[in-house]
């Protein structure tokens, strides 16, 4: 299969970090988003970021940022259309989203998204792990997107659909079972980057 572009989302406010932007905070010596840019980069054919406001304050990475088409911090879904239009414009079929505030994720990420949709109608999945209440819990910022459903995206997100499971179930869209559900431990607040701390 051919590798995807990989768009990592970070266009959310970061209220309960403080505001900012939790992928510049440092776990140890590299910021959220230099180890997520090194767990993703093998595994795609390029990178972009989906960041609001102003770009020159990422820099230093060396990636393109894109923002939300949609306006009003629209949620993941906004970042996911963002980064399809932005894959469009480079001939890609496929994109993988990966949070900017994940550190650990698997670094098998897309291989395994990609075998979940083998034989399907689009590739379209989500990464998942074991849930002891619901059998399986999805992280919806972590999957693989097909550029033929952009426009279906934005109709959906302009008729006011934020949640990402709710558009992904429309497209039969699949789940990656991994089974490390620590792999997907993000940092939203002070606490949980003393915790990643511990995690390194």
């Amino acid at each position: 299969m051919t590798p995807p572009i990989g768009i990592i989302l970070a266009g959310g406010q970061a209220t309960r970090m403080g505001g900012g932007d939790k992928g510049l905070r440092m776990l140890g010596d590299q910021t959220l988003l230099a180890r997520v840019i090194e767990r993703l980069e093998p595994q795609v054919s390029d990178i972009a970021l989906n960041a609001n406001g102003d770009p020159a304050r990422f820099a230093d990475l060396n990636i393109p940022v894109i923002p939300d088409s949609i306006d009003g911090f629209a949620g993941p879904l906004a970042g996911v259309l963002a980064g399809l239009d932005w894959a469009a414009t480079q001939g890609a079929d496929t994109i993988v989203t990966a949070a900017a505030d994940t550190p650990f994720f698997p670094c098998d990420l897309v291989p395994q998204l990609q075998l979940a949709t083998e034989g399907t109608a689009h590739p379209l999945a989500l990464a998942a792990t074991p849930d002891p209440k619901r059998g399986m819990a999805r992280h919806p910022t972590f999957g693989l997107w097909p550029v033929a459903l952009r426009d279906d995206l934005r109709a959906a997100l302009n008729d006011g659909v934020r949640k990402v499971v709710l558009w992904t179930d429309r497209h039969d869209g699949r789940l990656a079972a991994f089974a490390d559900e620590a792999a997907f431990f993000n940092v939203n607040t002070p606490d949980d980057l003393i915790k990643a701390e511990d995690m390194l």
